[in-house]
């Protein structure tokens, strides 16, 4: 990787913080503006993806699912509506946090010339990681009785239909490329996206190999990212 390409890298790490930093979604003291979390995204997308027709096709998705409203998880981090749309952004502002120590870091192993990162790269990785749990919560109703002992209908998340047969990762990464098809050239982010989860999303046939998976610096910063931000939430 160039001087130059690594000066262009954190020029635009440091504009897309620029954006997050202008909606601040996401306060320090847990609080958070869902309001705050579409056109954060969106306006990242506009700037990061050159490609217009790129820019469309992801921001079309986003509002053809229930990308903005579905939880992220149905008892831990984001389990509240539009908890998936607010843990992805956290995911991808981490992501841009710690770009710049893991990515340095990285630049001085026998590795280094093997990748060029980019933001775009970085963006695409956090933004799409767990695009596989659109349609994938439902919301049923349980009896329960409230403070003054009268039985009420409590709401509560509920997985509709695990059919994720590949896994976590790869299930998101082939929604990715149907919405990026260029993306089936980007070995790089392709990895990242699939091995988010770590150990915990592999087959036993996977794991010896996965070692390998490690030698990828998106794929590293990609699950600190995920990690941090779910502890973000304190769930």
């Amino acid at each position: 990787m160039t001087d130059t390409e690594r000066q262009d890298l954190y020029t635009e790490v440091n504009e897309l913080l620029d954006i997050y930093n202008e909606f601040s979604p996401c306060q320090p003291d847990g609080k958070s503006n869902i309001e705050a979390v579409k056109p954060c995204i969106t306006e990242m997308i506009d700037y990061i993806m050159k490609d217009s027709t790129e820019a469309a096709s992801m921001k079309d998705w986003l509002d053809h699912t229930d990308f903005w409203t579905a939880p992220a998880s149905t008892r831990f981090h984001g389990n509240f509506k539009g908890g998936l749309s607010l843990h992805t952004l956290m995911v991808i502002k981490q992501s841009l946090e710690f770009a710049h120590s893991v990515l340095e870091n990285f630049y001085t192993s026998p590795a280094a010339p093997n990748y060029t990162v980019r933001a775009y790269d970085i963006f695409v990785a956090a933004l799409c990681h767990d695009f596989c749990k659109t349609g994938f919560y439902g919301v049923e109703y349980r009896n329960t009785k409230d403070i003054t002992g009268n039985w009420i209908k409590q709401p509560f998340y509920k997985t509709l239909n695990d059919n994720r047969n590949l896994g976590h990762g790869n299930e998101s990464v082939l929604m990715m490329i149907e919405i990026l098809p260029s993306i089936i050239n980007n070995r790089m982010v392709i990895e990242a996206v699939s091995r988010h989860m770590g150990f915990s999303d592999l087959s036993d046939s996977e794991t010896f190999n996965y070692s390998n998976f490690l030698q990828n610096p998106l794929v590293i910063l990609l699950q600190l990212a995920d990690q941090t931000a779910a502890q973000w939430f304190g769930m």
